[in-house]
Formats: C-alpha cells, sequence, structure tokens
C-alpha cells in the first residue's frame, strides 16, 4: 500500500495594511500589496495523507467530517500538488483548527498555509518558501503571508508568478496584539464575497487601492524604525479607510457589533491614559489591539472588565511554517 503523509504547522497573522479585492479571482492576485503581523497564539495543525485506498478527498475539521463545499475547495487546492507531482491519489486530509473558523480571525491563512506545507512533504514536491507562498495564496490569499514569521509583505506583484509573500521584520522585539473575541461565529457573508461586492459596487474603492499602498511605504520604514506609535497609527487608519469601503458598497456591508465599539473606546481610553495601543479589525467583528508586548497584560486587565477573560488573547510575534 501507498503512503504519502505530510504534517505541518501554520500560525494566523493579522493586515496591518489590509488586503480587499482581487483582480483575478481564481489565480487570487491582489488589487494592492499588504502586510501582516504572524502570532503565535493562534495556528492550525493539518495531515495531508495522500492513500490509494480511498476513492475521493475526506476533509475532517476539529475531528468532523466536512460537506462537499468545503471539502472541494480542499480538492481544488491539492490538485496544485498532485498535478506538479504526477500523484493520481485522493487525499484524507486532519486539520485542528486552533483559531475560531471563518470569525474574522485569519482562519483561512493559518488553514491554508498549514494545507500547503503539509501537502508540500506529502507529495515530495520540496517546495521553498517562496515557491510555497505563490502555492499557498491559490488557496487563501492570506495564507500566502501564513509561510513566514513576523512582519511580511505580501507583493501584489504583475502577474502568477510574482505575487508571493516576504519576510520584512522577525518581530522578535517588543511588539504583540491582544485579541478581543466580539463573536466567534462564522460571519454571514464570508471575506470572499465581501471582497468581491465592495470592488464591484464601492464608489471609494480605487482611492482605497492608491491609498493602502501608500500606507505600506511609511508602514515598512515605521517597522524599520520599531516605532510602535507610528506602526500603530498608520494600521489603525488604513483599517478604517477598508470599513468605510465597505460601507460604500451596495448594500452596505457592516461587520462590527456594539461590543465591537466598546472594545475601540477601551483603546481610546487607553491610549489618553499613556499605553500606545491600537486596534485594528477585518472582516468580521472582532478587534486585535496592536501593543507592546509588556504592555498586553495591563490592556488584558482592562479589557477584563467588560469582556469576559477566555474571550481575550495575548499574542506575540509568531514563527513562519513547522513541518511536524
Amino acid at each position: 500500500m501507498m503512503l504519502n503523509r505530510g504534517k505541518a504547522r501554520a500560525y494566523a497573522n493579522i493586515a496591518l495594511i489590509k488586503y480587499w479585492g482581487k483582480r483575478d479571482d481564481q489565480l487570487v492576485l491582489p488589487m494592492n500589496s499588504s502586510l501582516s503581523l504572524t502570532l503565535d497564539s493562534l495556528y492550525t495543525e493539518t495531515e495531508v495523507v495522500f492513500d490509494e485506498k480511498v476513492d475521493r478527498d475526506y476533509f475532517y475539521l476539529d475531528g468532523k467530517i466536512q460537506d462537499m463545499e468545503s471539502t472541494n475547495r480542499v480538492n481544488r487546492f491539492l490538485d496544485l500538488f498532485r498535478d506538479a507531482a504526477g500523484i493520481n491519489r485522493f487525499a484524507i486530509i486532519r486539520s485542528i483548527n486552533y483559531v475560531p473558523t471563518g470569525a474574522g480571525l485569519a482562519s483561512s491563512a493559518s488553514g491554508f498555509a498549514a494545507l500547503a506545507a503539509a501537502a508540500n512533504v506529502a507529495s515530495g514536491l520540496n517546495l521553498d518558501h517562496r515557491e510555497l507562498s505563490i502555492y499557498a495564496r491559490q488557496g487563501s490569499g492570506s495564507a500566502t503571508r501564513s509561510i513566514y514569521g513576523g512582519f511580511v509583505e505580501w507583493k501584489k506583484g504583475t502577474n502568477e508568478e510574482d505575487s508571493y509573500a516576504v519576510p520584512i521584520d522577525d518581530g522578535k522585539w517588543d511588539i504583540g496584539m491582544v485579541i478581543v473575541i466580539v463573536n466567534s461565529r462564522k460571519k454571514n457573508i464570508s471575506s470572499r464575497e465581501g471582497m468581491k461586492q465592495t470592488l464591484l459596487t464601492s464608489p471609494f474603492y480605487n482611492n482605497w487601492v492608491e491609498s493602502a499602498e501608500e500606507d505600506l511605504k511609511r508602514i515598512k520604514i515605521a517597522i524599520e524604525n520599531r516605532d510602535i506609535k507610528l506602526i500603530g497609527k498608520i494600521a489603525e487608519a488604513n483599517s478604517f479607510k477598508m470599513h468605510a469601503t465597505m460601507l460604500g458598497a451596495d448594500p452596505p456591508l457592516l461587520y462590527w457589533e456594539p461590543e465591537t465599539i466598546r472594545v475601540m473606546e477601551i483603546v481610546y481610553e487607553l491610549r489618553e491614559e499613556g499605553t500606545p495601543c491600537y486596534f485594528t479589525m477585518d472582516a468580521g467583528p472582532n478587534v486585535k489591539i496592536l501593543c507592546r508586548l509588556s504592555d498586553a497584560q495591563r490592556i488584558r486587565r482592562r479589557l477584563e472588565q467588560g469582556f469576559k477573560s477566555k474571550h481575550i488573547i495575548v499574542a506575540g510575534s509568531g514563527p513562519g511554517i513547522t513541518v511536524l
């Protein structure tokens, strides 16, 4: 019996300069370059086994067999590896998400990065990190950044071969995030649907793309200087601009909930008191607070006055993919 097995872990990343919208849906080529911080507290572990005994792909997430829609998405992604390696067997995929799925906490980033890394081992392709980033991108755009740890830039590129992620800074200094899980349920409108709706209907979209590219240039300089205040200021403004563009869509997209705004208010209060911290939100109600890691527990204690402790996660800069 022929078995080809691979297992890997990948960590979620949170975009500070957002990716929102594709110029090519099939190849997942973004409208603008983006930048993120990989986190050490949120990750996915995935095993891929190419097995000649199975008659189709079987995808288990957190121990539960997944429906055909989810399985087909994984199937199409694994075909990239099967075609390149000349493998004609189906696979059993077992994935454990230590990230709430579909709640705006980058579970697809860690999920497809882990799947790519595991499939890379199981297929015997031995792709390097740049090549693996290109493959991961075709599963989920943000997954291209989870190949690496620390601060990572996803270059939008000009074609399918030059749109990939590159490491910017390992983040092994006093930088971290406090994540407030306002709602861990799967969101009603997926990021994929929301991006398309915003791109096609928001009158603010072109300005958003131009502004994001300028934000990227500025934040890279701030990271080089380890200027937490400027990094946070740019990231917070970039997040607001993305959500303003989404509000301009037809119909408007609003992922925030009342508790989302409450977290923002707490961040404003902490800044007034002298603690440099800044929020960012993706396509979901949950809030990520960029801060000095040395300030994270102080911020957590303030948040615990209004939110349950189990809904608050402290994270530092995380590593890139790990083969298990």
